[in-house]
């Protein structure tokens, strides 16, 4: 974004007013009519003076009060329509704008997220928006009206005093010199301040993410030192910002005001030559002295300008980011399940090697085919490849024969679900959590029913509200067990034909994955299914094992064909099943033959692809 320059860059601001021009042109109007009403105080101030107190007419006298009762009257209601259109449009486009940031971010591709910090993505949607209000309606309110207003009061000054009202304008250049300047630091330091503050959000965001952590590590000292010095900068920099704001105000009104006190010297020596009256007099300085408050204004208009500006930056910055490309035409009905990789390779940013390695393999429908090997090896790639997360640099998936990429993203993604040990839920009801997305519209009886079949409805008949009990940020007031049942049900009332269970029951005590496991199976009947596992024991009845290493498919056959051939499989099943009492031998076990979860130190609980 920053090759656009300003003008085109606050064209593009103006497009998201543009639907609420009917509000906005009640705003100018009310705009327009306030700034008429400006000069005319001290147009009265002539006639109230001299008519009033010199000549005594008696109809000025009469009439005079209920002509300034009138000004300020229509002044007033001039000003609330103003005020209450423009806040009304200001709103409105924040609304518009994030709506627009969010749609973009849920289009996004992963590997975008790879790359982002969630902490600076909110403070773009939560802060950077609220700063292009001003910009886009306010300082187009307040220019109109300003100028109207400078215009009015010059052209009054003309008509009194055209000689002097000229000495007014030759510190025109000077202000024009001084705006410009500052609208480039101002710029500058604005688009710091959106950095900073994305850093702030970023490092709060994990203090509290990560609460536990520095508790219990001892972290506080040190994140509250992270906070400190991000919020510093915000400070630091919002100083820098205030500075050449306050600058750039006081130096307009400096040179203001040197004009203003030359010219009221001369119109006070008029005075008392009786080249002018009382009246003239007092009307051509409160002219002047009005001229200051619309030239601060205009002057400020710069600023908030800027700063919207600026945002706007960011905010465009997010919104032309290219959303995950979606090209294929063909829309698969459901899905049989049969599934190819053909000579699949995938390598992701920045990494030294690749995840897959011309990974060839062939999943028929409803074979459950077990994913293993040590962590790295491109067990969790290779899944997240089937519902397009990634995109393979070679070969290509099959689902029922059609390339992945020829399918659409809806469709591709209606036939699979998804249960990982990182349970999603969201702080809404259980029952919203389970009837999520497509399966929003399913009844209680269909809710229940998946609950029932995940191993849920115990639990959660205990629980205050039943269903309509809410679970808390991503399911805080549930337990492990609980949640990854949840996760379950969700799944199965969604009954997708392609199932990937990446590591979910990995993180459980021995009962709850007992209950997981006994959900699992159900899930698993008629699917393909796809199951990534550290814990051997648990895939021990998959139809086939797959064992990667190092992103290629080593070996593949049933649990007893893996053992026999004594080959990767058979030596990570020794390691996390043999027991003896030599030190330097097989990490120790429970008992023999028995799986114990606390033992994976030759096999990480998280596969980085």
């Amino acid at each position: 974004m920053s090759t656009l320059t300003s003008a085109r860059l606050y064209r593009r601001l103006l497009s998201y007013v543009r639907p609420h021009w009917r509000v906005f042109a009640a705003s100018l109007f009310g705009t327009t009519l306030a700034a008429l009403t400006e000069p005319a105080l001290p147009m009265l101030m002539k006639p109230l003076l001299d008519g009033t107190f010199v000549d005594k007419d008696p109809w000025l006298m009469k009439w005079m009060p209920v002509a300034l009762v009138a000004l300020f009257l229509v002044r007033g209601a001039a000003s609330f329509i103003e005020n209450y259109c423009s806040n009304w449009v200001a709103t409105r486009v924040v609304l518009d704008l994030r709506d627009a940031m969010f749609r973009r971010l849920m289009a996004l591709p992963v590997p975008w997220y790879d790359e982002q910090v969630t902490g600076t993505l909110v403070s773009r949607v939560a802060y950077d928006v609220t700063q292009v209000t001003s910009a886009a309606t306010s300082a187009v309110t307040v220019a109109v009206k300003d100028s109207l207003t400078i215009l009015g009061l010059l052209a009054w000054l003309f008509w009194l005093n055209w000689k002097l009202t000229l000495i007014t304008l030759v510190v025109a250049p000077g202000i024009t010199l001084i705006v410009r300047i500052f609208s480039r630091r101002l710029r500058r330091v604005g688009r710091e301040v959106q950095h900073a503050m994305g850093e702030v959000t970023a490092v709060l965001q994990e203090g509290i993410d990560c609460q536990k952590v520095v508790k219990i590590f001892g972290g506080t000292s040190y994140e509250t030192d992270r906070f400190h010095r991000a919020a510093n900068r915000v400070r630091s920099f919002s100083m820098k910002y205030a500075a050449a704001s306050a600058g750039n105000t006081s130096l307009v009104q400096l040179l203001a005001a040197i004009a203003l006190a030359f010219v009221i010297s001369i119109v006070a020596g008029q005075s008392a030559a009786n080249e002018t009256t009382v009246g003239g007099f007092v009307s051509f300085v409160t002219a002047m002295l009005m001229l200051l408050q619309p030239l601060k204004r205009l002057t400020g208009v710069n600023e908030s300008l800027q700063r919207g500006l600026a945002a706007a930056e960011s905010i465009f910055g997010l919104l032309d980011t290219e959303p995950e490309p979606d090209t294929g035409t063909v829309r698969l009905a459901r899905a049989r399940g049969d599934i190819a990789f053909e000579a699949v390779s995938m390598q992701y940013r920045r990494a030294e090697r690749p995840a897959l390695d011309n990974v060839t393999l062939t999943i028929r429908a409803g074979e459950t085919v077990a994913l293993v090997g040590p962590s790295g090896s491109g067990k969790t790639t290779l899944a997240h490849l089937i519902p397009r997360f990634y995109q393979p640099t070679a070969g290509r998936i099959l689902l029922d024969g059609q390339d992945l990429r020829s399918l659409t993203l809806e469709s591709l993604r209606g036939n699979i679900a998804l249960v990982s040990q990182d349970v999603a839920l969201f702080n809404d009801t259980v029952a919203a959590n389970i009837a999520y997305g497509a399966g929003a519209g399913a009844s209680e009886a269909e809710i229940v029913a998946a609950a029932e079949a995940a191993h849920a409805m115990g639990f959660i008949r205990e629980m205050p509200q039943g269903l309509q009990t809410v679970v808390g940020e991503n399911g805080v007031r549930l337990s492990g067990g609980q949640r990854q049942r949840l996760a379950i049900a969700r799944t199965l009332l969604k009954n997708a034909p392609v199932l990937i269970l990446d590591e979910a029951t990995s993180a459980l005590d021995s009962e709850s994955e007992r209950q997981v496991q006994a959900a699992l199976e159900v899930l698993m009947k008629g699917r393909t299914t796809i199951v990534i596992a550290h814990r051997l024991s648990t895939i021990e009845k998959a139809d086939r094992i797959a064992v990667l290493d190092r992103g290629r498919v080593a070996e593949v056959g049933s649990h007893a064909e893996l053992l026999a051939r004594d080959g990767i499989y058979a030596r990570l099943h020794r390691i996390q099943f043999a027991r003896t009492d030599s030190p330097g031998e097989a990490l120790p076990g429970p008992q023999a033959g028995a799986p114990d979860p606390d033992h994976e130190l030759a096999l990480p609980p998280r596969d980085p692809y």
